[in-house]
This record gives structure tokens, sequence and C-alpha cells, in this order.
């Protein structure tokens, strides 16, 4: 009975888990001697119930922060948050100027054409991992992935 019970929560949690969907991740490059980088992504919930992210690490920094850019009286600044709301249904978009994962103190330089392992943590979906592109220092919209056109 017990195996039954398991394998009946490890369903529910692949089920829940493939609500989740990550699209365009990608990082900016950074110039040597940087200790920080944005990223960015278009997050998915294909299901009926709203879900949060509540978290994200990589290997490729010490941390990762969720931050949004906030307008205070005129001047734009970066503020750490709980989380992002994903709603059911929906989408919830990390862009330049916007919400966006930041990745501190990173262990080396990000470069352009590089993919980087991201692992983020959902209320209810989970641990769902993603792989960053890394484009364009300073670039404003992600990367072409040109392994996915035919010639």
């Amino acid at each position: 009975m017990k195996s039954v019970f398991l394998f009946l929560g490890l369903v529910f949690s692949f089920s829940v888990q493939a609500q989740i969907q990550i699209e365009k991740p990608w990082v900016r490059a950074t110039a040597p001697g940087a200790k920080v980088a944005g990223g960015y992504m278009v997050i998915r919930n294909a299901g009926a119930a709203a879900d949060r992210l509540v978290s994200a690490s990589s290997p490729a920094a010490a941390k990762v922060e969720l931050h949004v850019h906030i307008n205070d009286n005129g001047v734009m600044k970066m503020r750490e948050v709980p989380g992002y709301d994903v709603p059911a249904k929906g989408a919830f978009e990390l862009k330049p100027g916007g919400a966006h994962l930041m990745f501190m103190d990173i262990k080396r330089p990000f470069k352009e054409g590089e993919k980087l392992p991201v692992k983020l943590k959902f209320e209810k979906a989970g641990e769902v991992s993603a792989e960053f592109q890394v484009g364009a220092m300073g670039g404003r919209a992600a990367p072409m992935d040109h392994s996915k056109h035919w010639n």
C-alpha cells in the first residue's frame, strides 16, 4: 500500500511540474571582473492553479536572487522580492528593466554563446531545471537559438 501512495505522489509531482514551462531563458554576458549578472525568461503555467517562483540557484553564482525594478520618486531602483506569481493558464515575464534574476558573486565572467544551468523552485511545481543561454553584453532580448533553424 505504501508503494501505491509513493507512486501516486510521484505521478502528481510530475504532472504539476509539467504545467510549468520555461521559455527563452537567457542571461547577459559580463565584463571581466563583474560580480553580478541579470537573467530573464518567460514562465508559462498551463495549470488550473496559480504557482509562485520562490527561489533560484546556479553553480555559476554564489547566490541567485529574485529582483524587480521600481520607480522611487523618479529614481529607478532594484529591490529583492520573495517571489513572482505565475497565474493559472498564464505567464510571467522576466525582462530587462523589470522583474529579473540577479546572479550574485558570479564565479567567472559569462561569455556570449555559453549555457548556464539554473534550478528554479516553485511553491507547487517544485524544482524545475532550465539552461540559460548567454547573450550579448548589454543585450535587450533573448539571443537567437540557431540550433533550431534549418539551413
